[in-house]
């Protein structure tokens, strides 16, 4: 951590509460705070930004509701820089799915054109590792396909991980962390619509199925155009209901 004299100076007194936090946001995203640096001791932080305790307090709870820092009370407790996470979002996806305000429509629109490029990059980027394994996670939802509706969760679960590893494959961590964000709150569209019968499931299946060959082959906008498909017959599945 670098010397603490210098690492913040006084709030701005006019937006004192807000100066706080963007200052302390700033170290830690430009590196000065790191992942598991401690913040100084809440006396030194009142000194240097020349604010009152509980203005700190609350600016160090909203940064702890960012993700940006963790909390520990007692002794040798205090607040250090966390590793960023997706669960902020994750969250707000999950909050705007239960309020109603995320149609199954703009679901699948948004779905369309990301799974869309994920895919075709993946398509352009991918090893023989990275086949392997997408072939692996295929093997597993067609056991899941064979063994009929009984096994639908396992098969969803397996369709999931095949997304993501297409993300995965990307190499991009904006496309890895937004895939994961849906694919982790969309249980809840499947829980009170999705509809799927042994017939559903083996489309589904072969839907993956021609995927994964496409990006096998490397057949970029065939594998584009085979993902998109695949998230709007999800997406007719479930308006059936």
């Amino acid at each position: 951590m670098p010397e603490e004299e210098t690492l913040f100076r006084a709030a701005k007194q006019n937006r004192i509460f807000q100066d706080v936090v963007d200052q302390i946001q700033e170290a830690i995203i430009t590196g000065r705070l790191k992942i598991g640096d401690k913040l100084p001791a809440e006396r030194e932080l009142k000194e240097m930004l020349q604010t009152s305790r509980s203005t700190l307090r609350e600016a160090l709870r909203v940064l702890e509701q960012k993700g940006l820092i963790e909390i520990k009370l007692g002794v040798g407790g205090g607040a250090r820089v966390r590793a960023a996470s997706a669960d902020q979002v994750t969250e707000s996806l999950d909050l705007l799915i239960r309020s109603q305000r995320v149609s199954l429509d703009h679901l699948a629109e948004f779905r369309k054109g990301v799974e869309g490029d994920v895919v075709a990059i993946a398509a352009e980027r991918a090893g023989r590792a990275d086949i392997e394994r997408v072939k692996e996670l295929l093997d597993r939802a067609r056991h899941c396909a064979d063994a009929g509706v009984g096994q639908l969760n396992r098969f969803l679960q397996a369709d999931k991980e095949l997304h993501l590893a297409f993300a995965q494959i990307s190499g991009n961590p904006v496309y890895l962390s937004v895939m994961k964000m849906v694919h982790d709150n969309i249980h809840r569209y499947y829980e009170q619509f999705l509809s799927m019968e042994d017939r559903e499931m083996k489309e589904n299946f072969l839907d993956l199925e021609k995927i994964v060959k496409a990006v096998e082959n490397r057949e970029i906008e065939e594998a584009r155009r085979l993902a998109q498909a695949h998230v709007l017959r999800f997406n007719r599945y479930m308006k059936k209901r």
